[in-house]
């Protein structure tokens, strides 16, 4: 349904949200944390800071924090930042071109329930999706106690 870096990025935010404002994690430590690669964790984290959803800082006590609170932030700005709206060229009734200057019969239709589609993901913050983990699972660790 999402690109995996959509996916990776939605997990780290978690990961950060469930985290101690006060102290920065390495993209290493969030990296094995959600089971992903940790270079392309790093591009993936920059690219959230340039978008103002996570903050970083350099050095040895440096890493990244959550800057938007997680009852703030919605799904869909996560999804967003990474999965750009896929065109849809051809028709959905059929091999001809369909956009709204020249609609199908289905298109109206077609793009109301798409549209419809991605309103939980509108609605959905990161604090709903923790809402009531007591626990967290680590990739390599196990389960360990929420921080949140």
């Amino acid at each position: 349904m999402f690109s995996q870096t959509a996916e990776h990025a939605l997990r780290a935010l978690l990961y950060l949200a469930r985290q101690p404002a006060e102290h920065p994690v390495t993209a290493e430590e969030i990296a094995r944390a959600i089971g992903a690669p940790a270079n392309y964790l790093a591009k993936t984290l920059n690219a959230l800071t340039k978008r103002r959803m996570v903050s970083g800082t350099r050095g040895p006590r440096g890493g990244f924090r959550l800057e938007v609170a997680p009852e703030e932030l919605a799904v869909a700005s996560v999804i967003d930042a990474f999965d750009e709206p896929r065109e849809r060229g051809v028709c959905l009734l059929g091999g001809r071109p369909c956009d709204d200057d020249a609609p199908c019969q289905a298109h109206a239709r077609w793009q109301a329930m798409w549209a419809e589609s991605l309103e939980p993901l509108r609605r959905t913050t990161l604090a709903e999706l923790l809402d009531g983990e007591t626990e967290v699972v680590v990739a390599g660790v196990g389960k360990i106690p929420a921080a949140l």
